[in-house]
């Protein structure tokens, strides 16, 4: 009797989605259900991350090591590609790209692009105070990078995590609408955190420019580097 090779019986796509809060899995889990129903996505949880990053005022070697080590992880268990989807790891993640031959990913690339296409004036709304330094250094990179001239403006929505985090989505949701609603003169709004996507909905109640958030951008991206 014979068997089928690994690579035979495998038929759909394995992607490991890296997370740092449990608060990230469902927004990244329905934007793949949603838009990449044939992809098998596995959930890689490590709290202490965020535990650790949010005592630090920089992101440590160990931090670093740590994040290169879960893509290898992944990489064993036979992943097509790499999906972070926490903010605060770029530089991390960036150099576990370099070591593996299967995409890897950081959570706002995607996103980044899509709102270089709405203007220069971008407004970022985020709600967990270490991504913010590494997330607008990745954005004028990325920025340089297209040749676009658009500059970014944080926002910081204090209590909105920890109202994700004790369960309480509509807190979440309300101080983010409230912390766009007192935006002016921006092209677009980035919601930075996977877990910020719910809250989408409540924010363009409050605004008339495009509200831009990282799961959905970010799956069909992976899909796109994985299949090429």
């Amino acid at each position: 009797m014979s068997f089928p090779s690994d690579t035979s019986m495998k038929t759909h796509p394995r992607i490991a989605l890296i997370h740092a809060t449990r608060v990230a899995i469902d927004p990244i889990e329905a934007a793949a259900k949603a838009l990449w129903p044939e992809a098998e996505t596995i959930t890689i949880l490590e709290e202490g991350l965020s535990t650790d990053r949010a005592k630090s005022e920089k992101l440590s070697d160990d931090m670093s090591r740590r994040i290169i080590d879960l893509s290898h992880y992944a990489a064993d268990v036979k992943s097509d590609g790499i999906l972070y989807t926490c903010s605060a790891f770029g530089a991390a993640i960036e150099q576990a790209n370099d070591e593996l031959s299967i995409p890897v990913m950081k959570p706002n690339e995607a996103m980044f692009d899509a709102a270089f296409d709405h203007g220069d004036r971008i407004a970022m709304i985020y709600t967990f105070q270490p991504a913010a330094q590494g997330m607008e250094e990745e954005f004028s990179e990325a920025a340089k990078s297209k040749g676009s001239g658009a500059q970014i403006t944080s926002y910081f929505c204090e209590g909105a995590l920890e109202a994700k985090r004790a369960g309480d989505d509509a807190t979440h949701d309300r101080l983010i609408a409230q912390t766009a609603a007192t935006i002016r003169d921006a092209d677009a709004i980035m919601l930075a955190q996977f877990s910020m996507a719910g809250a989408a909905e409540a924010v363009r109640n409050e605004v008339d420019i495009p509200v831009l958030t990282s799961p959905e951008a970010a799956i069909a991206e992976i899909r796109r580097r994985v299949e090429t």
